[in-house]
């Protein structure tokens, strides 16, 4: 245990939310301080467990409490970069709203620390505080689905989100924005899955009154890729929209897409286009031509968004689509080639040549497409004899999911080793509550095959295959 931690902050630090939640209901203090006069929030932030803050403060820890340093949990969170931990300081529950809570000079001074943090960049900010003069350690790690650096320097550790949380605050204190420093601050970074990049493309979908979209969807013709890939991701994520009343644009964004499919040359943003092009099934009538001009095209992202073009359409170009598609289909790069083969299995074309394209990226230990292909290969209507002795070969596996897997396939092709197979599977440990392959896969296999009364005891012995 650190030096003067009480349990609940070293469960808080450790991330053990579960142990956190224990404690609470056990009658913890969530505001309880260490021997600094720290309280667990404090722990939370600097371990960047925003779930952990999160449950701290619906039990009535306060976020605003002043510390022995004049510093606030809330603003050491705004200081720390992330986002995820900011937010449960801002809005967990019964919290008022921060807008309304926070008086306008500790609201202005979380912007200027946040603006502080965010011009000067993570690293550099790092280095005046400590003075350290060596290289930092940078790593990239997940924060609520999407991606953030995490930087360590001179003893301190913080998150380089500081855009994200300047964006959050903002918004949260109604503090005016352009709508292009929105973009720039997405385009700092060239990874789409940032924080910044994440939280900017949500504002920016929040203020289509004030022609955000105009703004984005003009970035096209930006000569900077990032730009525009911003701007075809922004319109990707505006096929994901639930409201049609709240994004009432996408007939018009499917023009845009489609001549925008036309010309654009950066491989990485074209890819981003047609997928944004081929995410809602309405389409548009010249997905056919647009893929069979892209099927060849040199760059692997760009073919398989090219694949999602082909075989959507009647009209005369559809036999020139699927025979794409064969092509396609023998790619040599792994993810064209499943797709390919996907697209003509769904309009049951070439069917067993297809099974045949799944059936060898299982049998390649080292294609990354193995997993997912394993996953398609049981629960196809593949019912060769090669299809069952991949199946069987799967229970030999070290992960309990792809065991299981192999018993799914064959408990579906009603394979007398069924129950064999699941006990194999079960020999890694047990099945996901929730997956109904594992948990009801042998369950609805009984049902078919032994309908006249309930398992033996000795059903799960199976034949004892050796060398399977």
């Amino acid at each position: 245990m650190f030096r003067g931690m009480t349990a609940l902050g070293e469960a808080v630090r450790s991330g053990d939310v579960e142990a956190v939640e224990a404690l609470v209901r056990a009658g913890a203090d969530p505001d309880g301080p260490d021997e600094e006069g720290l309280p667990p929030l404090c722990a939370a932030v600097a371990a960047f467990a925003y779930k952990a803050a999160d449950v701290l403060v619906e039990a009535g820890a306060d976020p605003d409490r002043v510390l022995p340093d004049g510093t606030t949990p809330l603003l050491r969170a705004v200081e720390s970069g992330s986002p995820a931990v900011v937010s449960a300081l801002l809005w967990s529950r019964d919290l008022p709203d921060p807008g309304e809570r926070l008086p306008e000079a500790e609201r202005a001074r979380l912007l200027d620390a946040a603006r502080r943090w965010y011009g000067a960049g993570a690293e550099a900010e790092l280095r005046r505080l400590t003075g350290a003069v060596g290289p930092a350690e940078t790593s990239s790690v997940e924060e609520e689905w999407c991606q953030v650096e995490e930087v360590a320097l001179g003893g301190r550790t913080v998150r380089a989100g500081h855009g994200a949380v300047l964006t959050t605050l903002e918004w949260v204190f109604g503090v005016p924005v352009a709508l292009e420093e929105l973009v720039a601050r997405a385009v700092r970074h060239t990874d789409s899955s940032h924080v910044d990049w994440s939280a900017a493309g949500f504002r920016l979908a929040e203020r289509l009154a004030e022609g955000s979209r105009e703004v984005v969807t003009a970035l096209r013709h930006h000569p900077s890729p990032a730009r525009r890939r911003f701007a075809a991701d922004w319109l990707l994520s505006r096929q994901w929209c639930l409201d049609a009343d709240a994004f009432p644009y996408d007939d018009e964004d499917r023009e845009v897409l489609a001549a925008w499919a036309d010309v654009e040359p950066d491989p990485e943003v074209l890819a981003v286009v047609l997928w944004a092009l081929t995410e809602q099934d309405v389409g548009h009538p010249r997905l056919g031509s647009i893929g069979l001009r892209y099927a060849g095209h040199p760059d692997p992202g760009v073919r398989v968004r090219a694949v999602d073009c082909l075989g959507r359409s009647d009209g005369p170009s559809m036999a020139a689509e699927y025979e794409a598609l064969r092509l396609l289909a023998g790619d040599p790069d792994d993810d064209v080639r499943y797709e390919a083969a996907l697209s003509l299995l769904g309009a049951q074309q070439d069917v067993d040549a297809m099974y045949g394209v799944i059936r060898d990226l299982v049998r390649d230990p080292l294609s990354p497409l193995r997993p997912a292909a394993e996953e398609r290969l049981a629960e196809s209507g593949d019912r060769t004899a090669d299809a069952t002795d991949l199946l069987l070969s799967l229970l030999d596996a070290d992960d309990t999911l792809t065991r299981m897997l192999g018993a799914y396939g064959l408990a579906l092709r009603d394979h007398p080793d069924t129950p064999w197979a699941y006990a194999k599977a079960e020999e890694l440990g047990p099945f996901h509550p929730s997956d109904h392959r594992g948990n009801n896969g042998l369950w609805d296999w009984e049902k078919r095959n032994r309908p006249a009364g309930p398992t033996s005891p000795d059903d799960g012995a199976g034949p004892g295959r050796d060398g399977l």
